[in-house]
């Protein structure tokens, strides 16, 4: 079963925002993964998750040492972006797949179609497009297992 919520932010704020608001729904466990061009909101959504998770830190992407560890009061908040890996061997030989595995953690990955094959059957989506300068469109997609 798929739920799907479809969103227009007119600034960064707004997305933020939303996500920041999106974030209080989250349960250890939870995986996020992120689609989108450079540029199209996905950093800007984490920031708002981190935010509302209570994250102090300011929230940078990892593109280039891949993964960012926070501390939650419970649990552990992983930022993970993709961007640089170049195949699945890449991918397996950071950890990432032991990262997902442990279910005391909140996820997110961003270019997550480099893992398309290894995605769980319950996960939430989050697909970002560029509409204009300050303007995106944000689709959430919660997958449940069946």
């Amino acid at each position: 079963m798929v739920k799907e919520e479809k969103y227009i932010t007119e600034n960064r704020n707004e997305t933020v925002l939303l996500a920041e608001k999106f974030s209080k729904n989250l349960k250890l466990g939870d995986r996020l993964f992120f689609y989108g061009n450079l540029g199209s909101g996905k950093t800007t959504f984490i920031q708002g998750l981190a935010k509302g998770l209570g994250i102090k830190r300011r929230i940078i992407s990892p593109t280039f040492i891949i993964v960012r560890h926070y501390a939650l009061e419970a649990g552990n908040f992983y930022h993970i972006d993709l961007y640089r890996t170049q195949d699945k061997l890449d991918i397996l030989s950071l950890g990432i797949d032991e990262i997902l595995d442990d279910k005391e953690n909140i996820i997110s990955v961003e270019w997550s179609e480099k893992i398309t094959d290894s995605l769980p059957e319950k996960r939430i989506e989050i697909h970002c497009k560029y509409l204009l300068e300050n303007k995106r469109e944000i689709i959430i997609r919660q997958y449940e297992q069946n």
